[in-house]
Order: C-alpha cells, then structure tokens, then sequence
C-alpha cells in the first residue's frame, strides 16, 4: 500500500471526528467550544491529509473514498455512542459504501 493511500486511510479516519465535534459541541444549553474546537482541528487536518494522497490518487476516487470512509465512520460511531437505529437495512447499505470503497481502491492504479 502506498503512502497516499496510507494518508487516505488516516484522512477517513479523522472525517470520523468533526460529526462528533458537531454533536457534542451543540447541545440545548448552549455551544460546547472544546468539542467544537475538535470538530474543527479534525476537519483541518482530514482536509490536509486528503490533499497529500490526492498528489498520487486520482481526485474522484480519493474523495469517494474519503467520504465512504468517514461516513462508515460516522455510522459507526453513531450507534456506539449515541445508540442510533441498529436496522438491519443501514447495515446493508453502509454495506453497499464499503464494497464501492474496496472497488475503487482495486481499480485506481
């Protein structure tokens, strides 16, 4: 695996952060700045990682990828922590996302 890839992968990873930074950061008693501030530092750096793996990945493939990645991600995590929907029909189209993830990164050269 290349070190784009390598980059692509973290860059999914940190798309993970920023929809719990946004959760957790407005609440009905106000803004949570911290968690705002965490939503914001992961956007930063998931952006700049996907910027260096673009140098080598075809821009098309790392943003679905990229996208893919953090909202299986965010899906995820959503049931984890914030005990949403655990319908077996998400399941089978979160699914549907990572076959697509796993296609691309087959076919991209």
């Amino acid at each position: 695996m290349s070190l784009a890839w390598i980059y692509l992968i973290i860059a999914g990873a940190f798309e993970w952060g920023w929809p719990v930074g946004l959760k957790l950061g407005v609440t009905k008693d106000g803004y949570n700045w911290k968690w705002l501030g965490f939503a914001g530092l992961t956007m930063i750096v998931s952006g700049v990682l996907l910027m260096l793996a673009q140098r080598d990945i075809p821009m098309g493939t790392a943003y679905a990828v990229w996208t893919g990645i953090g909202s299986v991600g965010a899906f995820v995590l959503g049931i984890l922590l914030f005990k949403e929907s655990k319908e077996i029909l998400r399941f089978v189209f979160v699914a549907v996302i990572i076959t697509g993830i796993i296609g691309l990164k087959i076919s991209s050269h």
